[in-house]
């Protein structure tokens, strides 16, 4: 398939930015079916604010205990009350 470079508009400036034939290419080998929405300055700062989550940045990790096995483990979430959580072994074990 041949790829033109394309404007878009961005969501969240306005400004319009240029998704050219190379990126097209690499969303299509990866599966994306969208457009990005982000002109590439948004973008590093979304990235940025979500933590830079996408590219090794650290998550935040919460201690709970596990539901199943009892023992002390951390999760990428909040753990709300009333909903159990598992450690990865026990959620494994309980997601097949």
């Amino acid at each position: 398939m041949s790829y033109q470079d394309r404007t878009l508009s961005c969501v969240d400036c306005g400004i319009d930015f240029t998704f050219s034939a190379t990126e097209q290419e690499f969303y299509a080998k990866k599966g994306f079916t969208n457009d990005p929405k982000r002109c590439p300055t948004c973008r590093a700062a979304k990235k940025q604010q979500m933590g830079g989550r996408e590219h090794g940045g650290q998550r935040q990790m919460f201690q709970t205990v596990c539901a199943a096995c009892g023992i002390d483990t951390q999760v990428p979430f909040e753990p709300r009350n009333g909903r159990p959580v598992y450690c990865s072994d026990c959620y494994t074990k309980n997601k097949d």
